[in-house]
């Protein structure tokens, strides 16, 4: 018997039947799309070779007795070390004349290439004679049970192919061959990591999430398509690049132009894409959506969906037909890391729809645009859709002949008036808490510390304490304190405050009666006035957003001061006045052009950003370092000494866990009581874990201030 895994235990034998059907279950569902793709009437024959022999590699005598050490089993004699990864070995088999002359020379050095790389390792094959010296004493010697096993007949291992797997000559970018190894080398990572987490490398859906969007506006909703709909639903077949005004049915014009194909639906924010996945799936109705982002799992429990841990895992495999994503967990494939042919393949034969893109920096737009130019150069499709649209985004796509239809859609209906205040935003705490007394209040700064220092601020008062309710969220809690904020946040029916950072800027689906806000950007700015009468007209004659530009909190840091001061500039020539749509969508398209970024740190930044995608060197980067460049810093999790102490047997559990699932969902249980961290910001405070990866953060903890940054507790053992 040849063993694949151990935990769980699995043969090579029932492994590679997983990976069969799994290769014929995307070829059933997507194998006209993708061969059109390549072009290529042997596309899917090479791929049934590669996912048949991907593994053979894995009955090296070395390999086996690593496995039977973990099962406790005999190990069987061999003079040789677990020093040559099992991709490297399996090409060995490979029929090289019967290949050469059914699908020509070139397959063959793809072939033994996805094989060979599909675990990337650093390591180069050197000693040619030790290699030599395995493949005839030891692949050649079990090369019988491989026959018997699986009831077939291989012939002797060759060491032909050992010159086709230096990293000098992979295929590259640039090489004839490139669309071929990306769709093959990407969709045996699909295929091999679906089988071994147990799950269909695809899922078919009852009906198209287009049918059910249709069925929701037209039952549900007792309406009609709108305008911005009838538009996607035109042009379901190209790529669009639409705006569309806050609440004009964006998120259903999006579902509409997915039709029946395979779709990632992507979004800034974790709780804007929460939001959406609920709605999707509770309100329309469609349940074959997957959740892909960092606390999906969290989610997913504390929601009481059934099947918690299968929806997770199916989403981390990109199985089902509709994703809703993070760009972090999509948009890494422009990096071109080792193994990033996964997602980039993936993509190519799906559509993607990338929601409000000003809210990202220069530089991960400036990823996203270049990840969009590739897609696109495969054959796959993107919508982008944004209420506002800075100008050199739409000007990227057009520099590189990329055909896409444009629309803008604005709402008619006046919901801002703004009144732009010399004075700083802490010096007008009473006017936000005289606000407060008979309104919904939002107050959005620009800076974590900022909004800790009003929110302390603003309780201290004595006409607050008894009377007003204050609420606080930023991004330095803990998952489980930060899950329960969210849902408040949402759910507010009360007057009262809420401090934020902008954290709620992009797509969250709230609506407060007053805005108090630090300025930002302009494309920052407007968002944030997204979650002030959301949905609602504003006729009275005092203001409902105001505006504080004087000590803005991050400027420099969080905002670029270049575009600050414009923004300043532009802003105050509406003060006082009653803001429309297009007068924001107009503003927003003058300052991001050419002309006026010319000089400016912002434009540096997307232009440096898009220079080094062009330059990148293909397999560089492992995909940690791809998502750190994507995140733009780096990021510690951490647990705060007092959360660690109160769940130190959480953590023994972990470690004395053998079980594989159980461990995991320990795991889970754990990230409750994490956050992410900037690693500059808490460096000097931290501890390790039982857990690799996780630290514990000497600072003080509250789940209504959150982290103490900076206040240290010392008295931890």
């Amino acid at each position: 018997m040849i063993y694949a895994k151990s935990d769980p235990v699995e043969t090579l034998k029932e492994h590679t039947e997983k990976v069969m059907d799994n290769y014929y279950k995307i070829k059933a569902m997507y194998g006209d799309k993708i061969q059109n793709i390549v072009e290529d009437e042997n596309f899917w024959d090479l791929l049934e070779i590669i996912c048949f022999y991907h593994d053979f590699g894995k009955v090296y005598t070395p390999f086996q007795n690593e496995i039977r050490k973990r099962l406790k089993m005999e190990l069987l004699e061999t003079e040789f070390k677990n020093d040559i990864p099992h991709g490297y070995l399996s090409p060995a088999f490979l029929d090289f004349k019967d290949i050469n002359l059914k699908y020509g020379r070139d397959n063959y050095v793809i072939l033994v290439q996805v094989i060979g790389f599909h675990h990337e390792r650093d390591r180069e094959i050197e000693d040619l004679s030790k290699f030599q010296k395995v493949l005839q004493q030891d692949l050649m010697k079990n090369i019988e049970k491989l026959n018997v096993e699986f009831g077939i007949e291989l012939k002797n291992p060759n060491i032909k192919y050992i010159n086709y797997m230096k990293q000098l000559v992979r295929i590259k970018e640039r090489d004839k061959d490139y669309k071929k190894y990306v769709m093959l080398k990407g969709l045996l990572h699909r295929i091999d990591h679906s089988a071994s987490a147990h799950v269909d490398v695809e899922i078919k859906a009852e009906a198209s999430i287009a049918d059910k969007t249709r069925d929701y506006i037209t039952k549900k909703m007792n309406s009609k398509p709108r305008a911005p709909q009838n538009f996607t639903l035109k042009n379901r077949d190209k790529n669009i690049v639409m705006i569309a005004s806050t609440g004009i049915g964006k998120t259903e014009s999006a579902l509409l132009w997915i039709g029946e194909e395979k779709a990632f639906f992507t979004l800034p924010v974790r709780v804007s894409i929460n939001a959406i996945y609920k709605r999707i799936f509770d309100e329309i109705g469609y349940k074959e959506v997957g959740l892909l982002h960092s606390t999906s799992f969290d989610f997913l429990s504390k929601e009481g969906y059934n099947d918690s841990f299968e929806k997770y895992e199916i989403s981390r495999q990109l199985s089902y037909p509709v994703s809703l994503s993070t760009i972090d967990q999509l948009f890494t494939f422009p990096f071109k890391f080792k193994g990033y042919e996964k997602l980039y393949a993936t993509l190519a034969y799906s559509k993607v729809i990338i929601d409000e893109i000003q809210a990202y920096s220069p530089k991960i737009a400036a990823v996203i645009l270049k990840g969009l130019q590739m897609i696109n150069d495969m054959g796959g499709r993107f919508m982008i859709m944004t209420a506002t649209l800075p100008r050199i985004y739409k000007e990227y796509l057009e520099q590189f002949n990329i055909d896409f239809e444009f629309a803008c859609f604005n709402s008619d209906i006046k919901r801002h008036k703004v009144n732009v205040r010399e004075a700083p935003i802490d010096e007008e705490v009473e006017l936000i808490i005289e606000k407060a007394k008979k309104h919904k209040v939002l107050v959005i700064v620009n800076t974590v510390r900022k909004a800790v220092d009003l929110y302390n601020t603003i309780i201290s008062k004595e006409s607050v304490k008894g009377n007003i309710d204050v609420n606080l969220l930023h991004s330095l809690f803990i998952q489980r304190d930060r899950f329960e904020k969210e849902d408040r946040i949402k759910n507010y029916d009360k007057n009262g405050i809420w401090i934020t950072t902008q954290i709620v800027e992009a797509s969250l689906d709230i609506d407060y009666d007053v805005l108090f806000t630090e300025l930002s950007t302009l494309d920052s700015l407007f968002q944030r006035m997204g979650r002030c009468y959301r949905r609602r007209e504003y006729t009275l004659e005092e203001p409902n957003v105001f505006i504080y530009h004087n000590n803005s909190s991050g400027i420099g840091s969080v905002y670029d001061r270049d575009i600050f001061q414009i923004s300043l500039i532009k802003i105050r020539e509406y003060n006082g006045c009653l803001l429309d749509e297009k007068q924001k969508v107009d503003m927003v398209d003058e300052i991001y052009s050419k002309e006026v970024l010319k000089g400016t740190n912002y434009l540096r930044e997307f232009d440096d950003a898009i220079k080094f995608l062009d330059s990148v060197f293909d397999y560089d980067l492992d995909k940690r370092d791809a998502q750190r460049q994507l995140r733009e810093i780096a990021n510690v999790k951490v647990i705060p000494v007092e959360e660690y102490e109160n769940n130190m047997e959480l953590f023994e559990e972990y470690y004395n866990e053998k079980d594989y699932n159980k461990k995991r969902q320990k795991l889970l249980q754990i990230k409750q009581f994490t956050m992410d961290v900037p690693f500059y910001r808490v460096k000097n405070y931290l501890a390790p874990t039982q857990i690799t990866g996780i630290f514990v953060v000497r600072l003080k903890y509250d789940n209504e201030v959150g982290l103490y940054v900076g206040e240290e507790i010392s008295n931890f053992v």
